[in-house]
This record gives structure tokens, C-alpha cells and sequence, in this order.
């Protein structure tokens, strides 16, 4: 095989644009990609009929538009667009009304009655400085002295707390639910450290950027990353499940958008016995349970915001929400699941036949779970959306091992690739000074088991590029 400068395994969006990063700064880059199809988590599929476009996993984007590793590439140049929703986020509640996530503070603080004042306070003056927010928020927590360390200790004095202390703030209900409901992206229960920090950067990026979703799906974002690095001339390998660094060409630097259990397998031979210890000791959380949807129109929910979103959590309180996180990160189904909804066909009628739908829901439920709560997520629905099962003319249903089959970095069902509780909310895989690097001085982990941790923002990619290219190239980033 031929030489190159850097080899990257694995097309999720952190291992194409650690790709793309490497080949910015001038190096031959290859990526071997084991599936079909690249994309990992950030992947667009005819899931159920002919003609209906699904995403996989992600769909809406929070951290995605406003990430600072995606934001600084021309991907509109290769086809993406993102859509943005009126209302980013509706959160029906049992009393008919809803509480909306909006651009701008105003909508969302009205919409919470007597807690308004509470909530335009603690995010007051950070929609404004969202670029620099993110950049703090984004980084390796060792990773060199923050860009605006006094914005981040504001930010932390609260983003420290646990989303349970968090929403002690708040007299009503409805505040307190949507803020469960926005930390509950992250699996775990509402008391872990960090999970209020989670619910406010979720807030602030409706605030500033938006939740937009990218026209014709998840794969919208694969597409332009990999048009990119085409263009810088990487090449991609496709249908190769690599299980040894000795399958890929001589390189630099390889680094591996996968789990720490698939780097364990696939570079164990270079790692000593130690550090392979320590991996793994790392822990994986919860899994869900995933119902993705053709229907014959729009989802027929009872409250108009809803109608609007496209993201809707079904909580009906924030203690409902607590006890489903709880249960399921304790090995327990969830009596009652939250569910987090997402209908991008709100925006975009290229996702499903004329005046039809796609519709995803997903449930938290335990880590390797083999049941299924198809039955309880409907009647979730049919409870804010009657007459929603009329409507189904087809569902793909995935629970933990299905999802892992699909993705190998969602081991047991874990989106998150790892637990966002105890020392992995910071740190991950490992306590490190730069938890991007190896042992070995030519192997890098590239995955969202790296800080900052989950979704489709490339920040996990981006940053251990940097590092391979500091460290193994001497050069970096103009």
C-alpha cells in the first residue's frame, strides 16, 4: 500500500473533519470507513418506505451550526443548507399549553410565566457572545488557558451544577421541565454534575444560532465534509472494517474516530498494557430505543407550538423526566419514557412523499436492553398527539443492538459513546492532560469518547487533528 501522511477510521462527523482538518493543512490524508456508506451518526436512510428519507440518529443540530470547527468551513460551497424552525424546541405540557425554545430570549422567558425574570437573568449576556462561549465551552478542560476565561467562569458557576440543583431556581413547573428535558440529551440522571451546564448550552444555542435542521437529512453534513476533503484531495475507503493498524497504509499519525473498546482492538498491539487497562475501565451509559416513522401527514399534536417545532420533547413534568433517566442508567424500563421527537418535515417536503411525514422519537432505556417499548412510546404520543397512530403507514423500530449494529460506537445502544457522569464528564477516555493522544506517539482518538463529548459538531475530530499536527508535523492550522 502506498504511504500517506495521515490515515483517519471511521466517517462520522468527527473523523471527516479530522480528515479535513489534516488535509487543510496540506498532508495526504486517507479515511477507511467500515459500512457502505459514510456519515457514522450523521448518516440519511429509506429506513421504512419507498421515498421516505430518515436519519438514522441525529437529525437537528443545535451544536452543529454553531460549532466552532464546522462554522469556519465553506460547506454551503458543497451542498448544505441548514433550515431554521420558527419555534426550535416545544415542550407540551398536561394542561394543553407549551413551553417553546426560540432566537431570542424574549419568547422562551414570556412563556414561563412568574420564572421569567429567573431565566432572563441566568442566561443574560451569553446569546451575545456565543462564538466565544462556545470556543470555552468546546475545549479540552486541560487543554492550555481557555480564550475568555472570565466568560467561562461565569458560564461554569452555574454549567458545574447538576440540572436538578439548576432547575431549584425555578418556581413553575414548565421551566423546570424543559430545562430536565434539555439535559436529558446527554442520558444520564438529572443529579450528575455538569447536566444543568448541558441544558443551558442547549438553551443558548437555540438563543443564538438555532436548532436547524439540514435540508435532505443528516447526510447533508456528511456529504459537504467529504466534498471538502475531496477537494483538498483526501481519499476515502469505503466497505473496510479495519480490526489492526497493520490492514492501513504506513502513516504519521492515524487517528480513530471509534470507541475506546475499538481502540483497544484495533491498536492494542502498540498500547501498552496499562493505558489498555484504563481503557477498559471506561464506562458506557444508557442506551434508547428508537422509532423512526412514515406517516400519512403531520403529526397531529394538540398544541399549536408543537405544530411549529421541529423538536419536541414529551415529558409532562420534570419529575417523570428524572425517574425515566433514572431507571434506565440503573439497568431499569422507564414506567414512563420521556421521549425526544423530531419532524424535519416542518421545514423540509423533500424528506417524504407529498403531504406526508417522516417522524423519529426516541426513549431512554437501559445500556444493552433487548426489549421493547414501542407500545409505551405511542401512548406517549397518542397522550399529546391524538390520533397519531392512525397516521403510521410504517415504522422501523431499533433498540440498543440494532443501534450498535448500525454504529459500533454505540455500544450497548449508547449514543453518547460513553457515560456523562462522574470524571467522564470532563474527561474521557481517560484523565489527561490531552486526552486526544496515545501512548503510542502516532495513534489519536478522534471520537466524541473525547472531549467535548457527543453530537455532531466535529469539535472531537478537530481538536485531535490539531494535536497529530502539533505533535507529529510540527505545523499547525493559519
Amino acid at each position: 500500500m502506498t504511504s500517506v501522511d495521515a490515515v483517519v477510521v471511521g466517517s462520522g462527523p468527527n473523523g471527516l473533519t479530522a480528515a479535513v482538518t489534516l488535509a487543510e493543512a496540506g498532508l495526504s490524508v486517507q479515511l477507511h470507513e467500515a459500512a457502505p456508506e459514510i456519515g457514522g451518526g450523521a448518516r440519511t436512510e429509506q429506513l421504512t418506505l419507498p421515498g421516505f428519507h430518515h436519519d438514522p440518529c441525529s437529525a437537528v443540530h443545535p451544536l452543529g451550526a454553531g460549532s466552532p470547527a464546522l462554522s469556519r468551513l465553506p460547506l454551503e460551497r458543497f451542498g448544505l443548507e441548514w433550515l431554521y424552525p420558527e419555534v426550535d424546541l416545544a415542550h407540551p405540557l398536561p394542561d394543553g399549553s407549551a413551553v417553546e425554545l426560540t432566537r431570542g430570549v424574549e419568547r422562551t422567558a414570556e412563556l414561563m410565566g412568574a420564572d421569567a425574570a429567573t431565566y432572563r437573568r441566568v442566561v443574560r449576556g451569553f446569546p451575545e457572545r456565543w462564538d466565544s462561549l462556545a470556543t470555552n465551552f468546546f475545549r479540552a478542560p486541560l487543554h492550555g488557558l481557555p480564550p475568555d476565561p472570565l466568560l467561562l467562569a461565569r458560564f461554569g458557576l452555574r454549567a458545574a451544577w447538576p440540572a436538578g440543583a439548576l432547575m431549584r431556581l425555578f418556581r413553575e413547573e414548565r421551566s423546570r421541565a424543559l430545562l430536565a428535558g434539555l439535559a436529558a440529551h446527554v442520558n444520564t440522571p438529572l443529579s450528575s454534575v455538569g447536566t444543568g451546564g448541558v441544558a443551558l448550552m442547549f438553551a443558548l444555542a437555540a438563543h443564538a444560532v438555532g436548532w436547524p435542521v439540514p435540508r435532505g437529512g443528516s447526510q447533508a453534513i456528511t456529504n459537504a465534509l467529504a466534498g471538502y476533503l475531496g477537494e483538498l484531495g483526501g481519499t476515502i475507503v469505503t466497505g473496510h472494517r479495519v480490526s489492526d493498524l497493520a490492514e492501513l497504509p504506513s502513516a504519521s499519525a492515524y487517528l480513530l474516530d471509534v470507541a475506546p473498546r475499538e481502540l483497544a482492538g484495533i491498536a492494542g498491539s502498540r498500547l501498552p498494557a496499562r493505558y489498555l487497562h484504563r481503557l477498559g475501565r471506561y464506562r458506557y451509559g444508557p442506551g434508547v430505543f428508537k422509532v423512526d416513522y412514515a406517516l400519512s401527514g403531520p403529526v397531529p399534536w394538540s398544541n399549536p407550538s408543537c405544530r411549529r417545532a421541529t423538536t419536541v420533547h414529551i415529558g409532562p413534568s420534570s419529575a417523570e423526566i428524572g425517574a425515566a433517566l433514572t431507571a434506565a442508567s440503573r439497568g431499569r424500563r422507564p414506567s414512563t419514557p420521556f421521549l425526544i421527537t423530531s419532524q424535519p418535515g416542518v421545514l423540509d417536503d423533500s424528506r417524504a412523499p407529498a403531504g406526508e411525514q417522516v417522524f423519529w422519537v426516541y426513549a431512554h432505556v437501559p445500556h444493552g436492553w433487548d426489549g421493547d417499548l414501542t407500545a409505551e412510546i405511542e401512548a406517549q404520543l397518542e397522550r399529546f398527539a391524538p390520533g397519531f397512530g392512525d397516521l403510521v403507514l410504517a415504522r422501523t423500530v431499533r433498540g440498543p443492538a440494532e443501534l450498535e449494529a448500525h454504529n459500533p460506537n454505540y455500544v450497548g445502544g449508547d449514543i453518547a459513546c460513553g457515560s456523562f457522569s462522574g470524571t467522564q464528564t470532563l474527561f474521557r477516555p481517560v484523565i489527561a492532560a490531552n486526552p486526544y493522544t496515545t501512548p503510542d506517539p502516532a495513534v489519536y482518538l478522534c471520537s466524541s469518547a473525547t472531549p467535548p463529548g457527543p453530537g455532531v459538531h466535529g469539535m472531537c475530530g478537530y481538536h485531535a487533528a490539531r494535536a497529530a499536527l502539533h505533535n507529529r508535523f510540527g505545523t499547525s492550522l493559519t
